[in-house]
């Protein structure tokens, strides 16, 4: 049974057949050249016991390399006129008597193989309004390559940058402060992923672009083992991002397994589809009657999270930052954020605003029910050895010392920060 081509190689058959009907040849083919070896890579041959899909062959005797090199025209009506040809296995067998090729070139100017015809007889008749003919139809088929090609390049290049982590540890997981904004003592801390800097590239974009090459799970699990270390090191919960596919692994059961369950807070985000909430909240049981929280995560950013409220009944509701930045000075998004507040409330959950980086708006957020505070303001994102050792809150609850500290706190964060801001957003672990 012959293999299934996909949408683009059935668009280069077409090409092909276009070629091998126009100039009356045996066989048209797309072949790839990567410097070693020609692979064939769509086939229209009326010999296909001849020429397959799939072939390959060295690449330095084939008569497209020989026309590269200038040791042959473009168009070849009679290959025995040429010595050159005939000494190339392809003149043998499968006797290959007429040719035509031309190359097929990319938008950044590299070549990428040849759009090829041949025939087992001579053809006299083939010219240069053949060669221009070719041309035009390789100029198509590049358009079509390209995306592919694209693609592949940027798999190996996200899997040869991803490696090192894999392979090791996985990335750099900090911790980021999470207080009660009543009283300013710090109840928990979230774990973010951080990944090299020079990639400059946020954490949410190394994730999707993990799972995008089928690596994401791996990932975001040896984050995860890296955050769960910090249960270890600092008092309080530690709350750890996942992905609802990576959560229904086996492997991620088992990691759970490990864990003090009462002590962690399980992010889901928002932005992540569910297809399947039967499956995620029979996964969830087991682990919630252990004493696991559930936090779902960036509320406010999106309508995707009201669903995943009604049917997870999450344990906290964290208020994405896009509603929380500048809530002190604008009338809406207090609106909103008490209206998220109530509705959490009225479902049992805390509420856990993100990206506070001012008293103003700590002190708003206060009056408005929110319970706790993560941001700037209370502390970077930190290795858990600086929150094990970070000095005791202020104790006056909401009071004016309170929030005179957190200010003072920021601008010295601000000073040892520079201006590279954390992203407050979905950062898995």
């Amino acid at each position: 049974m012959a293999r299934q081509r996909s949408d683009s190689e059935q668009q280069l058959a077409d090409l092909l057949t276009t070629a091998k009907e126009s100039l009356h040849l045996s066989v048209a083919f797309v072949s790839r050249m990567d410097g070693t070896t020609q692979h064939l890579e769509v086939v229209e041959s009326s010999v296909p016991f001849l020429f397959s899909e799939g072939a390959t062959q060295e690449q330095a005797t084939t008569f497209c390399q020989a026309i590269w090199d200038g040791k042959l025209p473009s168009v070849i009506p009679e290959v025995r006129k040429y010595p050159e040809a005939m000494k190339l296995p392809a003149s043998r067998l499968p006797r290959i008597r007429s040719y035509v090729s031309v190359p097929i070139v990319l938008s950044d100017g590299s070549r990428y193989g040849t759009f090829c015809a041949a025939g087992l007889t001579s053809d006299k008749a083939l010219c240069k309004r053949d060669k221009a003919l070719m041309d035009v139809l390789a100029r198509a088929a590049s358009v079509i390559i390209e995306p592919g090609v694209r693609e592949r390049a940027r798999r190996a290049e996200i899997v040869g940058r991803l490696g090192p982590l894999l392979a090791g540890r996985g990335p750099v997981v900090l911790l980021q402060p999470i207080v009660d904004l009543g009283t300013g003592i710090r109840v928990g801390a979230e774990a973010l992923s951080r990944f090299p800097p020079q990639w400059s590239k946020a954490p949410d974009v190394c994730f999707a672009e993990a799972h995008s090459v089928g690596v994401g799970d791996r990932l975001e699990l040896l984050a995860l083992e890296r955050a769960a270390e910090h249960l270890m090191v600092v008092p309080g919960y530690v709350s750890m991002n996942i992905s609802p596919a990576t959560l229904l692994t086996p492997e991620c059961a088992d990691l759970f397994a490990a864990m003090p369950l009462p002590r962690v807070l399980l992010e889901l985000s928002e932005h992540d589809p569910v297809t399947d909430y039967a499956e995620l909240t029979s996964t969830l049981a087991p682990l919630r009657d252990a004493g696991m929280r559930l936090a779902i995560d960036d509320v406010g950013a999106g309508f995707s999270s009201m669903r995943h409220i009604v049917l997870t009944a999450p344990d906290v509701i964290k208020l994405d930052r896009s509603i929380v930045a500048g809530v002190a000075s604008d009338t809406v998004l207090r609106t909103l954020v008490r209206a998220l507040v109530d509705f959490a409330h009225g479902c049992d959950a805390r509420v856990v605003a993100e990206g506070v980086e001012t008293a103003d708006d700590a002190a708003t957020l206060l009056s408005l029910g929110v319970d706790d505070g993560q941001g700037w303001l209370f502390g970077r994102p930190a290795p858990a050895s600086d929150l094990a050792t970070a000095p005791a809150p202020p104790a006056e609850p909401g009071g004016p010392d309170l929030l005179a500290g957190f200010a003072a706190e920021v601008a010295a964060n601000r000073a040892d920060s520079g201006p590279d801001h954390d992203h407050f957003g979905r950062e898995p672990c």
